[in-house]
């Protein structure tokens, strides 16, 4: 999983392998895809009124910055061992605490960068409030972590386990 230290992420030989491949597609047949579509906007005339071509720059834009994103993130990549089933949480572990110690109230999440985002599972950064309040913790500890409104919260860590999807 993901773990920034100074300017080093680290990531698992699958994480890099998919960001590698992601950027390559980027880099080659989207942009090849994106150009064609500039291509055929501009062929239609008035480009202050063509709402296709400004869309088709628009997804660009979006396009090229995600690729100086993933160039950036691969150039400082240590590619490194998923967590130890330790029940230590760290980066790449999937958390389920309970706030203010109530078992009834759980949250079940993903502690790894946004890059690992998906609709599976919820997904908190190791920089968030949250996930820096428990990261390192074990489990059947109390975790506190800052609240938006300055106010500190408590949760118990109930599991922690590397996450495998």
């Amino acid at each position: 999983m993901t773990q920034t230290s100074e300017n080093v992420t680290w990531l698992t030989q699958e994480a890099y392998n998919k960001l590698k491949e992601e950027l390559a597609y980027l880099t080659g047949p989207a942009r090849t895809e994106i150009s064609a579509k500039i291509a055929a906007a501009r062929e239609e005339g008035d480009l202050r009124e063509n709402g296709g071509y400004h869309a088709a720059k628009e997804e660009q834009g979006k396009q090229e910055l995600r690729v100086r994103q993933l160039t950036q993130l691969l150039e400082s990549a240590k590619v490194g061992e998923a967590p130890a089933a330790d029940g230590v949480v760290a980066p790449g572990m999937v958390v389920t605490i309970a706030f203010d110690g109530d078992e009834d109230d759980t949250l079940t999440f993903l502690l790894a960068s946004r890059e690992y985002a998906s609709s599976d599972i919820e997904t908190y950064s190791p920089q968030s409030p949250l996930g820096s309040g428990v990261n390192g913790h074990k489990v059947g500890e109390d975790a506190e972590y800052e609240l938006p409104n300055g106010k500190s919260a408590s949760v118990k860590i109930l599991k922690a386990e590397p996450y495998n999807g």
